[in-house]
């Protein structure tokens, strides 16, 4: 039995006459029970007309079972055109005029299915999915043209009930499909809020005309833009028919509606699930591997980066389509990135990069570099902590060039630790040195002394081509240096993050003073340059 009541007789019978469908006619009554719109709408048109009727006959559902009766017997002896007026069939004749078939055609049990195959062909493993409709903008305009078409009807009932108290079309095909896709989806529950989104879109190129008359009564609403095929977008046809008076409405569109010749069009249903986050730090111990894909005029120059090292494992074991790769800054390519977990690389290097590799990096210093991954459309979006392990085993297994640990996931908002303090952190480096002239003990004990030394760097000539020009000032809060002999020494390094440390030590022309030519009064460059930690203390660290 639908909750319907005596007000909304006088609504339905106009709907009805209008060309509206069973389904938006309870819309218009504002009747909010899911249930009421799951019944087949052959059952609820037949319902609607019953209620109709039996009002007109003097009953109504408040009527005691001895009226009900009495009309019923009374309706044997009317002659056979009034019975047939009772008894009309249970069929909307063609398509609603506001929802242009969505909820009469286009909500059964075979839309259901389509909607379901495309979750299924996906191999998504979800609990939950949100429902998303993307509906003609004109429908909007025929929503308002069949409120006004009653409204004086309504107000007149009930003075409290405005034009936003219409059930949206979004929400009773939402409210028609959960049982049905839950029964295809053995389960999967349709949820106001959920990681893996579904979109169903309809068009109807037929009566897109509809909204054009709003261009010009409202042509503030409407805004050409690049990224959009129409200007009668849904928002914009919205926020005009808010703006626009009644009168001018009626005198440009039809009150009620015309009758469309044909439903909606049914668009291809398309999946995406949220991102999905993994974070970790990594060491790199190659000086040919570039963290990200190294292209120039679209030609490779490299076999692979570290980027792409990480992110394939991680991919395949959450089944994502592709990512975005983060770090907490970026190391050249011929630089290493070192910290704990570095010794299994020193058996066949030289003699001066083992002893640079060896010396213990800052008791505060965690190994590696922290990075993260964003996954895009994840066909999982969870992995067990045991899961994640045995993706980090299979990166580290994949290359000797990187090593990867503490591999885990993180939430969106965790993400922006990595970034917070970008200017304050502090990262500390080991470059191997040569100067020109020799250099003696007294000017390693100069360099020594040295403390938070204010520099002035011009945006380096290697990477101009990518960053603004501009001069920045950084802090190199100490310097640690070890003569090897002399021509060369060892030299330690702790710094304001984003400290162009090769640009330090050679000057770059002139565009980073003072530097360690001018400290030191002789040429010098700048040979081997490792990254001993980046102190970020995030993402927490794993057991191993």
């Amino acid at each position: 039995m639908l909750p319907l009541k005596q007000k909304d007789k006088e609504i339905i019978k106009k709907l009805l006459a209008s060309g509206c469908c069973a389904r938006c006619v309870l819309r218009f009554c504002c009747i909010g029970v899911p249930d009421a719109y799951r019944h087949t709408p052959p059952e609820t048109l037949k319902e609607l007309r019953a209620f109709v009727n039996a009002s007109e006959d003097g009953t109504s559902s408040e009527s005691t079972q001895e009226e009900k009766n009495s009309s019923q017997n009374a309706a044997e002896f009317e002659p056979a055109s009034k019975r047939s007026k009772l008894e009309e069939p249970a069929e909307e004749p063609g398509v609603c005029v506001v929802c242009l078939g969505v909820l009469q055609h286009l909500s059964d049990v075979s839309q259901a299915v389509q909607i379901a195959d495309a979750v299924r062909k996906e191999k998504y493993q979800v609990d939950t999915l949100v429902l998303s409709i993307s509906l003609p903008a004109q429908m909007c305009v025929r929503e308002h043209s069949c409120w006004l078409h009653v409204k004086d009807q309504v107000r007149a009932k009930c003075c409290v009930l405005g034009r936003d108290d219409v059930i949206q079309v979004k929400e009773a095909f939402k409210w028609i499909m959960q049982d049905l896709l839950a029964q295809e989806l053995a389960g999967v529950a349709v949820a106001t809020k959920s990681a893996l989104e579904v979109s169903v879109g309809f068009t109807h190129p037929e009566t897109d005309a509809d909204c054009y008359f709003l261009a010009s009564t409202c042509p503030d609403c409407f805004k050409a833009t690049k990224n959009k095929q129409s200007v009668f977008t849904r928002m914009a046809v919205v926020k005009a028919l808010e703006k626009i008076p009644d009168s001018k409405f009626i005198k440009h569109s039809p009150c009620p509606p015309s009758r469309p010749g044909s439903s909606c069009t049914p668009q291809d249903v398309q999946c995406v699930h949220v991102s999905v986050f993994v974070a970790g730090r990594y060491n790199k111990f190659c000086r040919s591997l570039p963290q990200t894909p190294w292209l120039i005029d679209g030609q490779r120059r490299m076999e692979s980066s570290v980027e792409e090292l990480i992110a394939a494992p991680v991919l395949t074991a959450f089944g994502a389509q592709g990512f975005n790769f983060s770090s907490s800054g970026r190391e050249d390519v011929d630089v290493r990135t070192l910290g704990n977990g570095n010794r299994r690389q020193t058996r066949c290097l030289p003699r001066i990069i083992v002893t640079m590799m060896t010396t213990p990096p800052s008791p505060r210093a965690l190994p590696g570099r922290p990075f993260a991954l964003e996954l895009l459309n994840p066909r999982k979006s969870k992995l067990c902590e045991e899961d994640m392990k045995s993706v980090q085993q299979l990166i580290n297994a994949s290359s000797e060039k990187i090593r990867v640990r503490d591999l885990q996931m993180v939430s969106r908002d965790a993400m922006s630790r990595m970034k917070e303090g970008e200017e304050e952190k502090t990262k500390s480096y080991l470059a191997l040195v040569w100067t020109q002239k020799s250099i003696q003990k007294d000017d390693i004990a100069f360099i020594n002394h040295i403390k938070d030394l204010t520099i002035d760097q011009k945006t380096p000539l290697r990477v101009l081509h990518r960053r603004t020009l501009a001069v920045r000032q950084r802090l190199i809060h100490s310097m640690n240096a070890s003569l090897l002999d002399e021509h060369h020494f060892r030299l330690s390094l702790k710094t304001q993050a984003g400290t162009y440390i090769k640009e330090f030590v050679h000057g770059d022309f002139g565009r980073t003073t003072p530097n360690l030519c001018q400290l030191l009064d002789t040429h010098t460059d700048i040979l081997e340059l490792d990254v001993q930690s980046v102190d970020v203390d995030w993402p927490p660290a794993l057991p191993d």
